[in-house]
C-alpha cells in the first residue's frame, strides 16, 4: 500500500521554569483529543491533541533518556522540537544544551517565547538574547519562526501550533499504515498489577490486537525485552483494537523493563521474540566502545550510573575507571554523563532508570537535590577519584543477584480441561515421573516452549483430595496459571534454590 501523511511527533524543550510544563498543560487541556475528562493516566508520557482538525503527537518527557537514546540509534524520538524561551529571562544555559540536543538529533525546531503576559516580559530582549546566541530567528537575519505566547491566556498557542503544521507540512511525513508496527520505547515502569510495562510511539505501520493463524498471538520486541500483544491501551489508558503511526500506546507483560529510546518491532511467536533479545544481549557485550554495558543483559545484575563532572576531561577518566570496575554477576550501565552541576534531567534518568548519580568536583542544583529527596534518587559526590570507583564496586557488589537453579520435581501430561478461568483452571492429567505436591510452583509447556507459570492449588485422585502424585494413573489438579493449558501440554513441577 502507498504511504500516506501521518501526525508528527512534537518534543518541547527547555530551561527549566521557562514555561515548558504550563504549555504542555494548556494544550492538553485546550486541544486534546475528545475523551473522557481528565482521563489521561499520570504514567503516559505522551498524548494526541487536535489543531485545526488535523493531529499532533506531544511527548512530555522529551528530556527523557529516549531522546538521547535514539540519537545514537540514528533514529529521532521526535520530528519537530519547540524550543522554549521566556520573555523575562531570555536564553539560558538549559536553552543551550537543549538546542545543542535539538541539533544532534538535526530535527527543525520553533522557539516559542513564553511569559508574555508577565508584567517584566521584555520580547525584543529575548529576541536580541536568541541572536546574542546564535539563535537566528525570522525578521532578526535568519529563518528559524517563533511565536510569542502565553500559557496563562492562551494569547499565540493557535498561531505556534499552525507553525508546528507548517514545519510537518514541509517535513512530508509519511508512513504505511498496512505495515507491521515499528517505533520506540519512550518509557517504561514497573506496574505492581501489570509488570514490566512502556510506553511506545508508533513510527511506521499500525499495531493491531488480535490472534494469528493456528491461534498464535504477536509480540512487541524492543531491544532485549518483549511482551506478548494481550491487550493495547490509549494515551487516555483505554483499551483499543490497533493504533497507527504516531500514535502513543501503552503495553503490559514485558520480560523485563525495556530500554528507554529502544527501537520496537512486532514480530509474530514467542521464538521468534526470544531469538531477537538473544541477538540483541550477545551484540550489546561485544559493541560497547568505552567497556560499559549500555543496555540491560538478562540475568545479570546491573548498576545503572549517571555521571557528572566538572570538565569533559574528568568524564573520560571516570568513565575509562568505572570499565575496570567489574563483577562476576553484575555490571556497571552507564547510562548518561556530562559536564555540569547534577540537574533535574539527571535525576529524572536515574530515577526512570532505577540507578544513582556520581558526581565529581560539581554541585547540585536546588530543584534537582529536592527532587532527588523526593523520589529517594541516591546522589554521591566526590573530589578524589580512587574513592568514586570503590563506592561504585560497592555498590556493583550490592546489585549482583544470588545464584538461581530450577530442580524438576515431577512431570505430568495434560488430557483435557475442565473449566478455566480468568487464573485458575481445572485440568485432568496423566503422570508421567517424579513428585507432584500441592504448593509446588509449576510451569506449562506447550511444544517444548515455555508458555505460562504458576502453582498447584490442589490434586485428586480417584475423587478424594490428596496432597501429592507419584504413582502412574489419571489425576485431577486445579492449577492458578495466567496461560490456560492445552491438550498434551506438560506440567513440571519445580523449585528453585539459591546460592
Amino acid at each position: 500500500m502507498a504511504r500516506t501523511a501521518r501526525p508528527p511527533v512534537i518534543a518541547v524543550m527547555g530551561h527549566i521554569d521557562h514555561g515548558k510544563s504550563s504549555l504542555l498543560d494548556y494544550i492538553r487541556e485546550e486541544n486534546i483529543v475528545a475523551g473522557e475528562a481528565g482521563g489521561i493516566t499520570q504514567h503516559v508520557a505522551a498524548y494526541i491533541a487536535e489543531h485545526n482538525g488535523r493531529f499532533v503527537t506531544f511527548l512530555d518527557t522529551p528530556g527523557h533518556e529516549a531522546f538521547k537514546a535514539l540519537r545514537t540509534r540514528g533514529a529521532a524520538a521526535a520530528d519537530i522540537s519547540i524550543l522554549v524561551v521566556a520573555a523575562d529571562e531570555g536564553v539560558m544555559p538549559q536553552t543551550l544544551d537543549a538546542l545543542a540536543a535539538i541539533k544532534e538529533a538535526n530535527i527543525p525546531y520553533i522557539i516559542a517565547i513564553t511569559k508574555i503576559d508577565k508584567n517584566n516580559a521584555d520580547i525584543a530582549h529575548t529576541k536580541n538574547s536568541l541572536v546574542e546566541h546564535g539563535i537566528y530567528i525570522e525578521g532578526m537575519g535568519g529563518d528559524v519562526a517563533y511565536a510569542p505566547i502565553s500559557s496563562k491566556t492562551g494569547e499565540g498557542i493557535p498561531g505556534l501550533l499552525d507553525l508546528v503544521l507548517l514545519a510537518a507540512d514541509l517535513l512530508e511525513l509519511t508512513a504505511d499504515p498496512e505495515a507491521s508496527a515499528t517505533g520506540f520505547v519512550l518509557e517504561s515502569t514497573q506496574d505492581p498489577k501489570r509488570g514490566s510495562s512502556a510506553t511506545l510511539i508508533i513510527k511506521n505501520g499500525t499495531l493491531t490486537l488480535g490472534r494469528l493463524p493456528a491461534g498464535r498471538q504477536g509480540f512487541v520486541v524492543a531491544g532485549d525485552a518483549y511482551a506478548p500483544i494481550r491487550f493495547i491501551e490509549d494515551f487516555r489508558g483505554a483499551r483499543v483494537e490497533h493504533a497507527g503511526p504516531s500514535e502513543p500506546v501503552r503495553i503490559s507483560g514485558f520480560s523485563k523493563l525495556p530500554t528507554a529510546g529502544a527501537l520496537f518491532n512486532v514480530v509474530k511467536s514467542k521464538k521468534e521474540a526470544l531469538d531477537a533479545t538473544r541477538s540483541v544481549v550477545l551484540g550489546d557485550r561485544s559493541a560497547s566502545q568505552n567497556g560499559l554495558v549500555e543496555t540491560p543483559v538478562e540475568g545479570v545484575g546491573e548498576l545503572p550510573l549517571v555521571v557528572k563532572a566538572d570538565v569533559a576531561g574528568s568524564v573520560d577518566a571516570i568513565v575509562h575507571e568505572l570499565a575496570k570496575t567489574t563483577h562476576e554477576r553484575a555490571v556497571v550501565r552507564l547510562i548518561s554523563s556530562g559536564v555540569g552541576s547534577v540537574s533535574e534531567a539527571d535525576v529524572k534518568t536515574a530515577y526512570a532508570a532505577g540507578g544513582v548519580i556520581i558526581s565529581f568536583n560539581v554541585g547540585m542544583d536546588a530543584i534537582a537535590s529536592e527532587l532527588a529527596e523526593r523520589d529517594k534518587v541516591a546522589v554521591f559526590p566526590f573530589s578524589i577519584i580512587y574513592e568514586l570507583t570503590a563506592k561504585v564496586a560497592e555498590l556493583l557488589a550490592e546489585r549482583a543477584p544470588s545464584v538461581t537453579a530450577e530442580k524438576e520435581l515431577g512431570r505430568a501430561l495434560v488430557l483435557k480441561t475442565f473449566s478455566a478461568g480468568a487464573k485458575k483452571q481445572v485440568l485432568g492429567a496423566r503422570y508421567v515421573s517424579g513428585i507432584l505436591s500441592v504448593g509446588d510452583r509449576v510451569k506449562l509447556v506447550r511444544k517444548g516452549v515455555e508458555v505460562a507459570r504458576g502453582s498447584i492449588k490442589n490434586l485428586q485422585q480417584a475423587r478424594a483430595d490428596v496432597k501429592e502424585i507419584k504413582v502412574e494413573g489419571d489425576f485431577g489438579a486445579e492449577i492458578e496459571a495466567r496461560e490456560n493449558a492445552a491438550y498434551g501440554d506438560e506440567i513440571i513441577a519445580f523449585t528453585i534454590s539459591e546460592s
